[in-house]
């Protein structure tokens, strides 16, 4: 059972590593999230959500895009993290029951 929990382990390490070395580096002008520009002329991310939220989902609702289609892999990750809290607290305040 741990080889397995080993594989698993280090199949998402790798997936993760091969993932972010995909990233585009930090600061970097030239990624796709600094071609958009505000009404201002500064690049902004915002204005890429806001002009293609329609097109890429299908959703009147900028805010539900945002959090359903863009960020959805990390909304998944908060709430799994929500979940493993209150299941951590539940069996801390549980204890021990004695035989």
């Amino acid at each position: 059972m741990k080889v397995l929990q080993y594989l698993i382990l280090a199949g998402f390490f790798l997936s993760m590593v091969s993932v972010v070395r995909d990233l585009p580096s930090r600061g970097d002008v030239d990624a796709p999230l600094h071609r958009d520009e505000s009404s201002v002329g500064t690049p902004a991310a915002g204005t890429h959500y806001i002009a293609n939220s329609y097109k890429d989902a299908g959703t009147d609702n900028i805010v539900t895009v945002v959090l359903a289609d863009y960020r959805g892999f990390d909304t998944f990750g908060e709430t799994v993290v929500v979940f493993a809290a209150g299941i951590a607290c539940l069996l801390i305040l549980r204890g021990r029951r004695e035989s």
